[in-house]
């Protein structure tokens, strides 16, 4: 080892010694870094290290309703006006059935109409004993009977169905009724056992206008509504 390694050696341990006496070490106890843009943050004071984004601020303004947060007068948009009797009667199916969706009532509703019609025409007992009330089924089935005592068969077919539309509603204690007027059109003929036409026109398409109100109760699991009432004008 030349002189000039050893004078390298004590020089770089001096300067070891130096830098320690100045800076320390870290022993695990030494407390955290000073945060200057946490301290800034927190008080609201600017920042000179802080360099600004160039743009518009934008203010934080409340955001606008989503589809599940919807100012009460718009709440059944389409449906039914604000303030009206039907708009109540939403309101109070709705505030006892948090499930409630009237559009997918109707969309249940137009398609229950159909199959109503059709299996009373056809006199299938079975599919109308699971849409009808009791009361209806009973109607029905005495209207089926009396054609099949006169041998008689009715024939019916829809040409289209071009409105569904909520007319009324209401709570009656636990139960939901839900009014809905249905424009359709269909040709509907009734034969004898011969083939002789009693009723209808087999050439024919009638404007229908028929007026439903179907139920539920609404403590039920049960999700499905029963037909209660009928009404029709041609």
């Amino acid at each position: 080892m030349d002189i000039y390694t050893i004078i390298f050696l004590a020089l770089a341990v001096f300067i070891f010694i130096r830098l320690r006496s100045v800076l320390g070490q870290r022993t695990g106890s030494e407390r955290p870094p000073f945060d200057r843009a946490a301290r800034n943050a927190l008080q609201g004071a600017p920042d000179s290290n802080v360099v600004p984004i160039p743009g518009k601020v934008i203010d934080q303004a409340p955001l606008a309703p989503t589809a599940d947060v919807v100012a009460p007068t718009d709440r059944w948009k389409g449906l039914a006006e604000p303030g009206s009797s039907l708009a109540l009667g939403l309101d109070a199916v709705a505030a006892q059935d948090s499930s409630f969706d009237p559009k997918h009532f109707l969309s249940g509703a137009r398609s229950a109409y159909e199959m109503i019609v059709l299996a009373f025409a056809n006199g299938d007992r079975r599919a109308l004993r699971d849409l009808l009330s009791s009361e209806v089924y009973d109607s029905f089935e005495t209207v089926i009977k009396d054609r099949e005592r006169h041998e008689q068969k009715t024939e019916t077919r829809f040409v289209s169905i071009d409105k569904a539309e909520l007319v009324g509603a209401e709570l009656r204690e636990r139960t939901a009724q839900l009014t809905v007027r249905f424009v359709s059109q269909m040709i509907s003929v009734t034969r004898e056992k011969a083939g002789t036409i009693v009723d209808g026109n087999p050439d024919k398409v009638a404007d229908i206008t028929d007026v439903w109100t179907f139920a539920r109760d609404i403590t039920s699991r049960d999700p499905n509504w029963k037909l209660v009432g009928t009404g029709s004008s041609h």
